[in-house]
């Protein structure tokens, strides 16, 4: 297999760890294991205290399919296999799936694997491209007329990265119906889900729509549980993960026992963490409206509808890599410019989800004040 560079974390690599305030990243703020540890229930507590460090399921641990299941109406423990991170069922997905004489359409711009592992399998991909002039809306019918006869799968991101894009419940169903009528797959990157401004735009998951429904989650996003790298997918086409089983026999094999538990506890205390996470998001969104609103002539964004980024756009002249250059070389603030999506403009991604994100805004604005513009 021959695949490119994956932009985004190549740029991750370099900057990560050495830059102070990582005013783009995607997760929210991480949880410290006292404090997780501290939601636990007595029967995850006791797994916890008593673990042993040897392999685990390869599907992964029953009750942490289970709790997982939990989240998808009408699917149960058999319907979820769990992988060591999303990236790694991205990958297994689409080896199972795809192939040279297969076709596949992903919304864009979006996360390099959901394109990149699709064509390195030998598949042809359509990128369908959502457009900030209509607010990053999918558009159904366009979406329609790219599809093939060989069209084996769609994939989308909904809750979307990076521009926070949701459509509303109309429109992904007209999405679900589209494919179940063309018999393709529908691969639903959900790993924001749960993170809506409104719980009414919260919509329906792909696995629980359809059959050919996938729905892709994971611990690191909504949960802020980046560090545990326990991610699955979930889908009531019980031969396909069996396939998907059979491959991952060559990629990780099983998760790791004690971020099992750990997702456990998180998943059963969900209402807890997901009200910290929402709750971050609320104060940070509220920062960022006023910060938008003062600078309306030096940026242009269209307003997250959900999850923790956005993907505002530099107005003026100077290119937006270079704009971001120079802030963190000033302010120790790191942005990441729309190149590593590939995606033309002066567009960068904005995370929304850290503690400090008050800190790193204050010296984003004191630069933007400082610096005279192109």
């Amino acid at each position: 297999m021959h695949i490119p560079d994956f932009k985004l974390e190549r740029y991750f690599a370099r900057w990560e760890f050495a830059a102070p305030y990582l005013l783009c990243s995607s997760d929210i703020e991480g949880w410290r294991q006292k404090d997780l540890l501290a939601l636990a229930d007595a029967d995850s507590l006791a797994r916890w205290e008593g673990l042993t460090l040897g392999y685990t399921e390869s599907t992964g641990l029953p009750a942490l399919r289970e709790a997982i299941a939990g989240l998808y109406p009408g699917l149960s423990p058999g319907d979820v296999l769990t992988f060591a991170g999303a990236q790694e069922a991205v990958f297994v997905l689409m080896n199972v799936l795809l192939g040279p004489g297969s076709h596949v359409v992903v919304t864009w711009p979006g996360y390099q694997s959901l394109h990149e592992v699709a064509r390195a399998t030998g598949a042809e991909v359509t990128l369908h491209a959502l457009r900030e002039e209509d607010g990053w809306a999918l558009d159904v019918e366009a979406l329609r007329r790219e599809l093939r006869p060989n069209t084996r799968l769609i994939v989308v991101n909904f809750p979307h990265n990076p521009t926070g894009a949701l459509p509303d419940a109309a429109t992904f169903e007209a999405l679900c119906a589209l494919a179940e009528e063309r018999g393709i797959y529908l691969l639903s990157d959900e790993v924001y889900r749960l993170l809506e401004y409104e719980p009414r735009d919260l919509l329906p998951a792909a696995a629980s729509r359809f059959t050919r429904g996938l729905s892709l989650g994971v611990m690191s996003k909504a949960f802020g549980l980046a560090g545990l790298r326990v991610g699955w997918l979930a889908s009531k086409d019980a031969a396909l993960l069996q396939r998907c089983m059979a491959y991952k026999d060559y990629t990780t094999i099983c998760n790791g026992a004690p971020s099992e538990v750990l997702a456990l506890m998180a998943l059963r205390a969900k209402e807890q963490v997901l009200a910290r996470s929402r709750a971050l998001l609320t104060r940070n969104l509220a920062l960022l409206d006023g910060f938008f609103a003062r600078h309306s002539q030096t940026f242009h964004w269209v307003r997250p509808r959900a999850g923790s980024v956005a993907f505002p756009r530099l107005l003026g002249r100077e290119p937006v890599a270079r704009f971001i250059e120079r802030l963190v070389e000033r302010e120790g603030v790191l942005l990441l410019p729309g190149e590593v999506y590939d995606f033309p403009g002066n567009h960068f991604r904005l995370g929304l989800g850290r503690d400090n994100l008050p800190a790193a805004l204050e010296r984003l604005e004191r630069f933007v004040q400082q610096s005279p513009r192109p």
